[in-house]
């Protein structure tokens, strides 16, 4: 099913992301997927976030959706027909909202898990908690935003993070039909911000070899208009096989 195009805001888009073992990361992906590495590490994370005004981009913002969401995602890269492309793999998707779980595969990519989110904002701080509704995956994040990105082993600095994130704005993800759908945003207004993480936990990352998974930098979008353009479904074993 082709998905049609979507406009939204983009309210907040926390990016909480982890270095990981690039052979634990391996085993995550399908087929065809490779972890793309950074320094030698394996780039995966958490991204919160909340769009505003989303709906069909002929429609009016009138009739435009809310609602918080979350997905669990490892950057990857693979081989295309002009060379190696990249993007983001994302094996869980969930969201607070009925009418987007029943829509994903229909008007969003991937299938959702329904759950319950406690979200604390100000200027300087976010708190964003999950617990899906199957007991699956819990997530409870903290950040602080600050002037400048520190502490981080993967990126030296917040124009090289952000300059990863942007372009790797392509992501797939499972549908029931075993394909990957795949959805990719776009904005004129592109800005991140750094955050230092105060705390975090994952239930999904947790799960995994201990010492394979360690949190590295954290940055957030808020205020961005923002476009959502379908991508050809792809098959697991052969990406450029659209279905």
């Amino acid at each position: 099913m082709r998905h049609p195009r979507l406009s939204s805001v983009v309210e907040r888009r926390l990016l909480v992301n982890y270095r990981l073992a690039p052979e634990i990361a391996a085993r995550l992906l399908p087929d065809g997927l490779r972890p793309q590495l950074v320094r030698g590490h394996a780039v995966a994370g958490i991204c919160l976030l909340r769009l505003g005004e989303v709906r069909p981009s002929w429609a009016p913002k009138a009739v435009g959706l809310r609602s918080e969401n979350a997905a669990h995602r490892i950057a990857v890269e693979w081989d295309g027909p002009g060379g190696v492309e990249t993007g983001v793999y994302i094996p869980r998707r969930d969201t607070a909202s009925a009418l987007t779980v029943w829509a994903g595969g229909r008007l969003f990519p991937g299938e959702h898990g329904r759950a319950d989110f406690e979200v604390r904002e100000t200027p300087d701080e976010l708190r964003v908690a999950y617990t899906t509704r199957d007991g699956g995956t819990s997530v409870d994040v903290t950040v602080e935003v600050t002037p400048e990105l520190r502490g981080s082993a993967l990126f030296d600095d917040l124009r090289q993070a952000s300059g990863f994130f942007e372009r790797g704005a392509r992501g797939y993800s499972p549908a029931a039909t075993g394909t990957l759908d795949g959805m990719e945003l776009h904005t004129a207004a592109w800005r991140l911000d750094a955050c230092r993480i105060v705390s975090v936990r994952s239930s999904f990352f947790e799960s995994l070899p201990e010492g394979s998974a360690k949190p590295d930098c954290a940055l957030v979008m808020r205020g961005v208009p923002a476009s959502w353009r379908p991508l050809p479904a792809i098959r697991p074993l052969h990406l450029y096989g659209a279905v």
